[in-house]
């Protein structure tokens, strides 16, 4: 067999030995396809608007305060390319408030502090901007009010993550994590009247609900939060892995390792029974991943992962195995996040407009420039968007 390129310049095709030249000007169609790639591009995924708003509250700080050290404690989001980006900007990441000198300016996470962290910070006169998101906060009010009427908390998460730090901080003594169910066996239950489960918001909702269902077989009178704690980004994103992954060979997931919505996003396509790798980048792509060369991969990434990572991911793919590009959209978002009170003032104070506008995250436009091609199809959202 000898391979003519394609009139379009795509994968070759594959021509007899035997066809007159004559013959292939004229024939219709070709008698084998060289195998192609096929990349299902996961919608929504990528940035939420909690994590949107985080990254633009430093980036605005470090305009404002151009040429001074802006102090923020922890990572502003779980990506090792966002920290570093903002790192060369001229951010300070520190793990202790005492890191922050006084009188400065420091930055609070999306995943949210402590009462504790917060006296930190008043006590070195700091100027504190929050960068929370919206939803971890609800959770903290949560714990708060529960606390205050006398309930035990019961928090499903992973105890050494920040955002479950910071919310058990609110209600110190009334709070018990609980990372799995054997752990339900070592509560300490004064009243089980008196208890609420409260979750970490970016939890995988199967892995949280075989948890939560252990819990009220224990306890039966045990209180659920009045709203769901799972972020509706972690939902999403975990449904669209979940509705996607089966009908594919292989999912790649963009995001970094201390990402934990990320994580959940691997694992639901594993318990999918669909290989998946998690991957900070497309430096990270394995060959070997690829055997045929015409797998079907689904690719999406956490909340926390830039756009443009995914898009150099399937420039690649393009590139190496002339995949096409496919979107499915599985589920809307239209959430908005305003900026940080303390930052609005300050631009306000400033004279700077656009303070008032709140964050929104779009669906991404793929195009060729960016990701090697433009997609073949769109689909519409299912009757499961939110």
């Amino acid at each position: 067999m000898q391979f003519t390129p394609s009139v379009g310049g795509g994968r070759p095709y594959a021509w007899p030995r035997t066809l007159p030249a004559a013959s292939r000007k004229t024939a219709q169609k070709p008698f084998v396809t060289y195998p192609q790639m096929r990349i299902v591009l996961a919608n929504p995924r990528g940035f939420c608007a909690g994590v949107r708003m985080a990254i633009d509250v430093v980036d605005r700080v470090l305009d404002l305060y151009e040429g001074s050290a802006i102090h923020v404690y922890h990572e502003i989001v779980h990506n090792k390319h966002v920290v570093s980006r903002l790192r060369e900007r001229g951010a300070v990441f520190v793990e202790r408030i005492d890191e922050v000198p006084e009188g400065s300016i420091v930055v609070f996470s999306a995943h949210g502090v402590s009462p504790e962290v917060r006296k930190q910070a008043e006590a070195r006169n700091l100027t504190a901007i929050d960068a929370t998101c919206p939803l971890v906060t609800k959770v903290h009010a949560e714990a708060i009010r529960y606390s205050r009427q006398g309930f035990q908390i019961l928090l499903v998460g992973h105890a050494d993550h920040q955002e479950v730090i910071g919310t058990r901080g609110e209600a110190e003594t009334a709070t018990q994590v609980v990372e799995t169910v054997a752990d339900i066996d070592r509560l300490r239950v004064d009243d089980p009247a008196m208890l609420v489960y409260l979750t970490q918001t970016t939890l995988s909702t199967d892995d949280a609900a075989v948890i939560i269902d252990a819990l009220k077989a224990r306890f039966p009178e045990i209180k659920a939060p009045p709203s769901e704690d799972i972020c509706y980004a972690t939902t999403n994103r975990q449904h669209a892995v979940r509705t996607l992954a089966g009908d594919c060979d292989l999912v790649l997931v963009v995001g970094s390792t201390n990402s934990s919505n990320s994580k959940r996003l691997t694992e639901i396509a594993q318990t999918a029974g669909t290989r998946a790798h998690l991957i900070d980048d497309v430096s990270e792509i394995d060959p070997a991943w690829f055997t045929r060369g015409d797998e079907t991969v689904l690719v999406t990434a956490g909340a926390s992962a830039p756009e443009n990572l995914v898009a150099g991911l399937c420039r690649h793919l393009v590139e190496t195995f002339g995949a096409t590009i496919e979107t499915r959209l599985v589920a809307e978002e239209d959430a908005a996040f305003a900026l940080p009170g303390a930052l609005r003032r300050i631009m306000k104070d400033r004279g700077i407009t656009g303070h008032e506008k709140p964050i929104r995250v779009g669906l991404p436009e793929v195009t060729a420039d960016l990701y090697g091609t433009v997609p073949l199809s769109i689909s519409a959202p299912t009757p499961a968007s939110r």
